[in-house]
């Protein structure tokens, strides 16, 4: 598998976590009581599957290396994807605050919440979609396999090192529970 290929098929993990939010804001949309459990599975998915597992891969492997490769940071399509890593992050600790504010009984935790998710998963949609057919397609006629394959064995380092032996298969586990909830799947 090339690093470009493990990077496309964790997004078809974070785009599967993206249904299920939309369903989980349909219903804190249409005022049912909200999971909190749930809503913070979902955003420690976003912050250590999505931020630091994912995005960590590309930001401290993959972007350096086709910068060094001639893609420019400014005025690229790196910078683009960087600006999008950091709106994202700013919508999941807007989440992890109006989920605290729900807990303590401010009322319009809920919509805050709602509406945050909602612009995470627009961004999300749209960044998967840049990444998946542009960027990666430059990152595929720029690194040879060879070096693709030294990208998948320092991705496989980091996952180990920065969010721990068998972590990515326990939110593997509870995105499986929360699709079978939400999605029925």
């Amino acid at each position: 598998m090339t690093a470009t290929d493990n990077l496309r098929n964790e997004h078809e993990a974070v785009r599967l976590m993206l249904e299920i939010m939309d369903r989980a804001a349909a219903g804190i949309s249409a005022g049912n009581k909200i999971c909190t459990a749930d809503i913070d599975d979902i955003i420690d998915f976003l912050k250590i599957f999505v931020d630091k597992c994912h995005h960590g891969k590309e930001e401290q492997i993959l972007f350096p290396k086709l910068e060094e490769s001639g893609i420019p940071r400014e005025g690229g399509p790196i910078g683009v994807m960087l600006a999008e890593h950091e709106q994202g992050r700013a919508f999941i600790r807007n989440m992890s605050s109006a989920i605290a504010d729900y807990k303590n009984g401010v009322e319009s935790a809920a919509a805050s919440l709602a509406e945050n998710i909602g612009a995470y998963n627009e961004l999300l949609r749209g960044h998967i979609d840049k990444e998946n057919n542009v960027l990666f397609e430059m990152a595929d006629s720029v690194l040879s396999e060879e070096v693709q394959d030294k990208l998948f064995d320092r991705f496989e380092e980091l996952e180990e090192n920065v969010i721990g032996a068998g972590t990515h298969e326990k939110l593997h586990k509870r995105l499986e529970t929360l699709s079978e909830y939400y999605l029925g799947q």
